[in-house]
């Protein structure tokens, strides 16, 4: 069994798994995560940037790329493209948290050792990348645990997020946070507040416990930013929607943030920053939204570090990640 030091600064009783026992919480991090000084000078918000590390044909939903027996064989773009995230986080400074695939993990265990040897968060995106409204709850929590084992065996680290493939939790799905509790996850950042088409969760915007989990044990949740534009839920600062919108409704999106304290979630994935990407037959609403803009995402990314403060998803919630996973005697 896997023991930690981790310091947790969130609401109390959110232990669910032997893996959870040394975790230690206090009552108030939440607020404190969430709450700008009252009285003097406001604090500079900061923003929780992330990486869901998949290579190009991990998409979900689409027949075509979804036999993992084929997966060795295509062209890759993971770990050159990854290797830029890094090299223009260290420009900046800045930490962040990346979500891998088990399967990608296992395959590029160097590039996994990179990510934590530059002091990165290192969280699961899954073993196989499918979504969890296509699995029973059996079939989920072996590959979740299989991707958390497989991550702290590369990285040393404890993992403590967990990100669904295409934010794939959805109403009716909600017993995917008891697995996530028994499998030592603390905390969650699979809601979509938003309509999408794998998903969505009308869930609150900012970061709160997530309280419909069967068994009673709430989870600390990081949604994903939307933006209010004309009367509706925007998404602006993740994936597709980065690529597609113009950086000036970006940026809007973020200072509509910071003036309600709220901290964006940045979400990326190693494919947006891939023009010769390759092309996988789909249908002309999903070729739009994964083909579109590839050739933009980088300026708009150092758009967003040159004007933003950012961190990694656990520091943002206010949580401690230890360095290493402690080793058995």
């Amino acid at each position: 069994m896997i023991s930690e030091e981790t310091t947790i600064t969130q609401s109390p009783d959110l232990t669910g798994s032997e893996d959870s026992a040394a975790i230690h919480i206090s009552h108030d991090a939440i607020e404190r995560a969430l709450t700008a000084p009252r009285n003097g000078r406001q604090k500079r918000l900061t923003h929780a940037m992330s990486f869901d590390v998949e290579d190009w044909f991990h998409l979900v939903g689409i027949k075509s790329v979804a036999n993992p027996d084929q997966w060795a064989s295509y062209p890759t773009l993971v770990e050159a493209n990854t290797d830029w995230f890094l090299e223009t986080l260290q420009r900046y400074q800045v930490r962040a948290t990346f979500f891998i695939v088990g399967w990608v993990a296992q395959r590029y265990p160097g590039m996994v050792k990179r990510i934590a040897d530059a002091g990165h968060e290192i969280g699961s995106h899954s073993y196989w990348h499918r979504g969890v409204y296509e699995l029973d709850p059996f079939t989920f929590r072996e590959d979740l645990r299989r991707s958390i084992d497989v991550l702290e065996a590369i990285s040393g680290k404890r993992v403590l997020g967990f990100r669904a493939p295409s934010f794939s939790i959805k109403p009716g799905y909600e017993w995917a946070f008891d697995v996530m509790h028994d499998c030592g996850i603390v905390y969650d950042a699979s809601l979509f507040p938003a309509s999408r088409g794998q998903g969505g969760y009308l869930c609150p915007r900012e970061i709160h416990e997530f309280n419909q989990v069967p068994s009673g044990r709430p989870m600390p949740e990081i949604p994903m930013s939307v933006m209010d534009f004309m009367g509706k839920r925007l998404p602006f600062s993740g994936g597709g929607y980065v690529r597609i919108l113009p950086w000036w409704l970006i940026n809007k999106g973020f200072q509509q943030l910071e003036a309600r304290r709220r901290p964006a979630v940045v979400y990326l994935h190693p494919r947006d920053f891939a023009p010769d990407c390759p092309r996988v037959p789909m249908p002309p609403h999903r070729k739009f939204k994964c083909y579109v803009g590839l050739g933009s995402t980088r300026q708009k990314l150092l758009n967003m570090l040159e004007r933003y403060r950012f961190a990694t998803c656990a520091s943002v919630m206010g949580i401690e990640e230890t360095e290493q996973v402690a080793k058995a005697a």
